[in-house]
């Protein structure tokens, strides 16, 4: 099953004072020409590199879901996590986390900083064999702070992986329910920080 959705993904064409002041704000500046509309049922909102679109819901597995935007941009996630993505240059081909993701118990992060491991597997947009990078390891720390709205959390994820360098993940999430609304999250080296907005 795994497998045949990865191959789904692969498949699919390529294509400021503080965490909280701009919460409410939208992810990035539309194009002013950008006449796409926000999607009927379930969405993503995506802003990658100044760009932003809407991305609707294609496949559904458990807590996997598959979404794909007008633009040609694909992001699988798992929770509130992007683990797979294509259409963005560099391709974040599969996560796999070693135990259970400390994202899905975020209010647990309040008290101690959590460790977490995961290897992914990389491959360049010309999807060549020297291209490819299987098994690299990231290597997180991730800690949740109370915003001034007590609604909400901010989860960081401090990373580093081999080769590919230092990085930190965003996610404010509901501090009642667990889920997050909202994300900033390295997607690969030289791609910049996805942004994403459940919607």
């Amino acid at each position: 099953m795994r497998l045949a959705f990865v191959l789904l993904l692969l498949l699919l064409p390529g294509c400021g004072s503080s965490p909280w002041t701009d919460l409410g704000r939208e992810l990035s500046a539309r194009d002013p020409t950008d006449t796409e509309r926000e999607p009927d049922g379930p969405a993503l909102r995506l802003a990658l590199n100044g760009r932003a679109s809407y991305a609707k819901l294609m496949q559904e597995s458990g807590n996997r879901r598959l979404w794909r935007s007008a633009s040609g941009l694909v992001v699988a996630t798992e929770g509130g996590r992007v683990v797979a993505t294509s259409g963005a240059g560099e391709i974040l081909v599969t996560t796999r986390f070693e135990g259970p993701d400390p994202l899905a118990e975020p209010n647990a992060l309040l008290d101690d900083i959590a460790p977490a491991r995961r290897s992914i597997d990389l491959m360049g947009a010309n999807r060549t064999p020297e291209s490819m990078r299987f098994g690299v390891p990231v290597e997180c720390r991730m800690v949740a702070a109370r915003s001034t709205d007590a609604a909400f959390l901010l989860v960081e994820e401090q990373c580093r992986a081999p080769g590919e360098g230092h990085f930190t993940n965003r996610f404010w999430v509901e501090a009642e329910s667990g889920a997050v609304v909202r994300a900033e999250q390295w997607i690969g080296p030289g791609v910049g920080m996805l942004g994403v907005e459940f919607l």
